[in-house]
């Protein structure tokens, strides 16, 4: 039997940062078909930029994606980052937002992201086949700024309330703390290949049930 599984989300899925690793995705379908002693063909519909509203619509709406999900034995998510970041950046003066607007922002992401999920389970109910979403929590792109790193955990706190028992979190937060120099890109917001490696070893950790 063939596994199938289907990368959805922002920069983090695409593999942005990095020019020949592709990022975690391709890494984590190599680990995945080791565990699972079976070969796992993959589709990555990651886009650049993408929001929480703009995946939920995705999601909802867009033949491509649903078709993909509906016949993915494993599914990862990576969203969050791009609603945050411009308020996140505000704190640091980086941006004319005001970081105030940080509570507000996170409410709305969170409501789209329990969205998000509810509308994966949706597109899986009726089916008999045994299927897994990995959602990917956040790092602080940030480090420097201390309230970056309150609100990036609070988010990563929240994802642990969605899903049922084939829904698991990759929480990244505690492997890129401190050394973000390390394991992110010239660019400092996205991993480099040793990041996403990281990524892929965290969502590996996580286990394959009911799978295998």
């Amino acid at each position: 039997m063939a596994y199938h599984y289907t990368a959805i989300g922002d920069s983090l899925t695409t593999g942005a940062g990095t020019l020949l690793s592709g990022g975690f995705v391709p890494i984590y379908r190599r680990m995945a078909e080791r565990h699972l002693r079976t070969p796992v063909s993959y589709e990555n519909l990651g886009i650049n930029g993408l929001t929480s509203q703009e995946l939920l619509s995705m999601v909802r709406n867009n033949p491509l994606f649903r078709s993909a999900l509906s016949r993915a034995e494993l599914i990862t998510v990576t969203i969050g980052g791009n609603d945050l970041r411009p308020y996140i950046s505000a704190l640091s003066g980086g941006s004319g937002l005001s970081g105030s607007s940080i509570p507000q922002a996170l409410n709305h992401t969170k409501e789209h992201v329990r969205q998000i999920v509810h509308a994966l389970y949706q597109i899986k109910s009726g089916q008999r086949e045994p299927f897994i979403i990995r959602m990917v929590g956040l790092y602080n792109p940030f480090p420097g700024v201390r309230e970056a790193g309150v609100y990036v955990r609070q988010y990563n706190s929240f994802l642990y309330t969605l899903g049922g028992p084939n829904y698991r979190v990759a929480n990244i937060y505690p492997a890129f703390e401190g050394y973000e120099r390390a394991l992110l890109s010239l660019d400092r917001v996205h991993p480099n290949s040793r990041g996403y490696r990281v990524i892929a070893e965290e969502l590996n950790r996580l286990g394959y049930a009911p799978l295998r």
